[in-house]
């Protein structure tokens, strides 16, 4: 199905009920359909197991969502990722944008809408020396300085996005089914486990059975898969489990990436606060570069209209206001105290390399 077709993409109430109640806190269990669809007729949606697995495998296939399984947190898994802005001449953005993809270490690309830095993109690498080194050979071939912004706070990363329909609140969670584990104090990946993330990462087998045929592909026992899927969820290695929808599809087009200049000394009241905002998937403080760049705070919003995006963004400014005097947004003629760079082009997207990373921190 093409990205058109899916975007116009007709979602039933089930399937509403589906994006809405398991963007995460499904169960890890063999079966997890079942108590999976028993949650949904609980709450008035009449749904069996076997149409239950079936509407997710037509929704994965049909590219509302992305996959169907383990968000892995690849910050906790090893290794490190930054994000990069830079400034790709107009007359060059082509020929740039493909020197900068070249590069395996980049896994996303943007073109962002701003006057200078126009390109923005993330660095993953197994050995943090590694992102200097990757920057220099991008800067020596492009001819243009990169400006790295890494993350210095992280006070959210849940890109939840709900639908008009029914569980409109998301709220259904069903983590505390399963084994009864308890995290461990280790940084480091066992081969064993290292083996498992890999297999995880893309998403599980959508089928009645999806954490034992995991284990087959592994030659695993089942209750090992479920047991460690489930401590890596305690120890932050998984964010969450359920449908990763995509987005796009979803109707969320206007993807806003919001950033301040907050005084450093109310960062850490604001940071929460911003975050407690269920529409901002994304918020954290970065460092400001002299000159080129003054904002030291980023949160991310997602919205189904210009319309709606301006007013999630709005939101954002009232809480900020409630802790600093915020400023003026920035302006052609003026620099204020804010602005938004709206995406106006995927450059690149493979997603992480989970494979290199995993394999640098493995014991």
């Amino acid at each position: 199905m093409s990205r058109a077709d899916v975007d116009r993409a007709e979602l039933t109430d089930l399937d509403r009920a589906v994006v809405n109640a398991f963007q995460g806190g499904f169960p890890v269990v063999e079966r997890p359909f079942e108590p999976a669809a028993a949650a949904l007729r609980e709450r008035g949606i009449d749904v069996s197991a076997a149409e239950l697995l079936d509407r997710v495998r037509d929704l994965d296939e049909a590219g509302v969502l992305t996959r169907f399984g383990a968000l892995v947190n690849a910050e906790e898994i090893g290794g490190t990722a930054t994000l990069v802005a830079m400034h790709a001449p107009e007359d060059r953005f082509e020929e740039v944008a493909e020197l900068v993809n070249a590069h395996r270490e980049v896994a996303h690309n943007y073109e962002r809408e701003h006057p200078h830095l126009n390109m923005w993109f993330v660095v993953s690498v197994a050995e943090e020396d590694r992102v200097a080194e990757v920057l220099a050979e991008i800067e020596a071939e492009t001819g243009q300085p990169t400006y790295n912004l890494p993350k210095e706070d992280e006070f959210r990363v849940e890109a939840k996005f709900m639908l008009d329909g029914p569980i409109p609140a998301g709220d259904v969670d069903l983590s505390h089914l399963g084994p009864d584990v308890e995290p461990e104090n280790r940084r480091t990946l066992t081969p064993a486990e290292r083996d498992l993330v890999l297999e995880i990462q893309g998403g599980l087998p959508v089928t009645e059975t999806p954490y034992a045929d995991v284990a087959a592909a592994l030659g695993a026992e089942t209750d090992w898969v479920v047991e460690t899927i489930k401590r890596f969820e305690l120890e932050g290695k998984v964010r969450r489990v359920g449908v990763i929808p995509n987005h796009y599809a979803l109707g969320y087009t206007e993807n806003g990436m919001t950033v301040w200049d907050v005084p450093d000394d109310v960062v850490d009241d604001v940071g929460p606060a911003v975050a407690s905002l269920d529409f901002v998937t994304h918020c954290y403080r970065r460092p400001r570069h002299e000159g080129v760049w003054p904002y030291n705070f980023f949160a991310m919003t997602h919205g189904r209209s210009e319309a709606e995006s301006e007013e999630r963004i709005e939101r954002v400014r009232e809480v900020m206001a409630e802790h600093w005097d915020v400023g003026p947004r920035t302006t052609d003629e003026e620099q204020g105290d804010w602005d938004t760079l709206f995406s106006t082009r995927i450059l690149k997207k493979t997603g992480i390399r989970m494979d290199e990373r995993a394999d640098a921190n493995t014991e």
